[in-house]
């Protein structure tokens, strides 16, 4: 198990005798008697003087130090949309080392929200993730505001988060009790994520906190406390410390070069944001789906692994952002959320499996182990040694969500190949085509379009090798489509070695082929016999009694892009300002793509990111 990997403990729900809800874990109250939202109001709103600092900002960003019963979100929220000054987007990063299942939520705030807060707290409950360790991304408001929930350990995901913060809420239990949530070392964090002149402000007045902050770099005072309470904790970044706010590039035009998979994923995160995005691929003369044309369906699942590793974090991070960047499409292009069971193909292999569930914990409404009768009502097979379930297996028609993500308002597309790339003297990238003729200009440019990146990046003035990338090799790579009636009852994803996807339009997909050096990808009829033979086992065709496996009647060639680690590459060019890479997805292209574009937009627009820092590092161009 990796020395970085926490279990997410839940919290448990209990009351004290006065009503009021208590952490069974520090055995601290989570508010006061006399109300959350009233000391939310002010001691965090009051305290550092929201209503005066974010009026006529474009952007505000709030920092959480325990979200608890969420009652300061639904406060902050509340507050921003009756304020007619309001920043036009707010953010809030919220830690929390033992969350609340969802029903608890429901519960607690059934009985102590007013109405208002009640409609608000409906919308946060809609949105509530799995209780998995890491960062979990929100949006309410059309995403004009935000939330970033860091499930884990304070001491870990403080120096995990990346944001620009203008506004503390320093609200732990007790320090007696949670001296992790008051500790010189996360303050330094803090100070590391702030702007210039961001305040901070808590119920907590202890010394030894007050001299913690000030060593710091915050300037520390008491005023007059509420409820009981006779002084509360205001502070102030000394001037010279704290970054000066990034100017969010909203509205600036963003050039994307390829039309697949990963330059919709960007293309959609950026419109969504404001930004006039012109994407370039010659494909486009056959469609704006056509770099996946007649690819009936393609299969979405996370992946576990024992020490909850790189790949597997980022699948689960790109597996929750499709969800919510997906979910909200009309049909077809919305995927379909079957679920996927994961077989297990021996004894030992479901041992191991089995293993890696007990040590990780995750919660059984994200992952859990069926077999039998169950593994059969869910999926319509039933496996010779059992499998992983994951609720979230979606099944997604890629040439329609791909029409339906490139034809969003503010994106624009060009059936034109680009050629060449440089940086103007205004500090610009500019676009040509194979007669140097330019095509466009734009402050950024991000390049989606796989190994072709490569070409395009070698022949740019200026810029520095990046081994990695440059190794980027390509994989061809078939899928085929079965219409025997035997097969169709399949009703979620059935993965392991290749996969077999509920029917679309009578037809099932089962995949997939790998052809390293391929001059060109193709249906072959070797590659059928390939998918056959990982069906036969998928499927325990024996067990089914299904006879000789049904000939396929046609299928789909592809292409895949590679690096080394099998990671994708997303991230800024370092050393070319504005110039951004989203490729080498490889056989992840629909959990990533979503993840690349939320990852590239909050870059450019300042908001906190969604993945942790030494993510980021790992998928960073190198």
């Amino acid at each position: 198990m990796s020395s970085n990997y926490e279990p997410l403990i839940p919290a448990v729900l209990e009351l004290n005798q006065c009503g009021v809800p208590v952490s069974a874990n520090f055995g601290d109250t989570y508010h006061p008697e006399w109300g959350a939202l009233e000391q939310a109001g002010r001691v965090f709103l009051h305290g550092n003087d929201l209503q005066r600092r974010w009026s006529g900002k474009d952007s505000f960003t709030v920092c959480e130090t325990g979200f608890g019963l969420g009652h300061n979100f639904l406060a902050l929220w509340q507050a921003w949309r009756q304020d007619p000054q309001r920043p036009r987007r707010l953010h809030m990063v919220s830690f929390e080392l033992h969350p609340f299942a969802s029903h608890d939520l429901h519960a607690m705030w059934q009985r102590s929200l007013p109405p208002a807060e009640q409609a608000l707290a409906c919308k946060l409950l809609a949105a509530w993730p799995p209780l998995l360790p890491g960062l979990h991304r929100l949006e309410f408001e059309g995403g004009a505001l935000t939330l970033t929930l860091a499930f884990g350990s304070v001491e870990r995901l403080a120096r995990q988060v990346s944001a620009q913060v203008d506004a503390y809420f320093l609200d732990g239990f007790a320090p007696r009790v949670n001296p992790a949530m008051w500790t010189r070392h996360l303050f330094g964090q803090l100070v590391r994520m702030a702007n210039a002149g961001a305040t901070a402000a808590s119920w907590c007045c202890a010394g030894e906190m007050r001299r913690g902050l000030r060593d710091a770099g915050f300037l520390v005072s008491k005023v007059p406390g509420y409820g009981g309470k006779r002084e509360i904790t205001v502070a102030t970044l000394r001037q010279g410390l704290g970054r000066q706010r990034t100017q969010a590039a909203r509205g600036d035009k963003v050039l994307v070069i390829g039309g697949g998979l990963a330059g919709a994923g960007v293309a959609q995160a950026l419109a969504l944001r404001g930004h006039e995005v012109t994407v370039f691929d010659p494909v486009f003369a056959q469609g704006l789906g056509a770099s996946h044309q007649g690819h009936i369906a393609a299969a979405l699942t996370p992946v576990i692994s024992r020490d909850d590793d790189i790949r597997a974090r980022l699948s689960r991070a790109g597996t929750l952002r499709a969800l919510q960047r997906w979910q909200g499409l009309p049909e077809p292009a919305r995927p379909l959320r079957c679920g996927t069971l994961e077989v297990a193909t021996d004894a030992q292999h479901a041992a191991d499996r089995r293993l890696a569930l007990d040590s990780l914990r995750f919660p059984s409404d994200w992952v859990r182990w069926v077999e039998g009768a169950q593994a059969k009502a869910l999926a319509g097979v039933e496996p010779a040694w059992g499998g992983l379930w994951f609720s979230a297996g979606q099944r997604v028609q890629p040439e329609a969500l791909l029409c339906a993500l490139l034809s969003l308002p503010g994106v624009y597309c060009r059936d034109i190949s680009v050629s060449r790339l440089h940086c103007n003297d205004s500090q610009e990238w500019v676009v040509s085509n194979a007669d140097g003729q330019a095509l466009a200009s734009a402050p950024n440019v991000v390049l989606a379009n796989a190994w072709q990146a490569c070409a395009l990046m070698a022949g740019t003035p200026g810029l520095a090798a990046l081994p990695k990338v440059d190794a980027m090799h390509r994989l061809g790579g078939q899928v085929s489509y079965f219409a025997d009636s035997r097969l169709c009852k399949t009703h979620a994803i059935v993965a392991g070695d290749g996969y077999y996807l509920p029917a679309v339009d009578g037809l099932n997909v089962g995949g997939s082929t790998y052809t390293a050096n391929a001059a060109a990808s193709k249906i072959t009829a070797q590659g059928h016999q390939d998918v056959m033979n990982k069906l036969t086992v998928l499927l325990n065709m024996q067990k089914a009694r299904l006879g000789p496996m049904p000939v396929p009647t046609n299928g789909w060639a592809g292409w895949r892009a590679a690096v080394s680690d099998r990671l994708p590459v997303i991230g800024q060019v370092v050393g070319a300002p504005g110039l951004w890479l989203a490729c080498a997805f490889g056989s992840r292209g629909l959990s990533w793509a979503p993840l690349a574009g939320d990852l590239i937009a909050a870059r450019l627009n300042g908001e906190p990111l969604p993945l942790e820092r030494e993510l980021i590092r790992k998928i960073a161009p190198r």
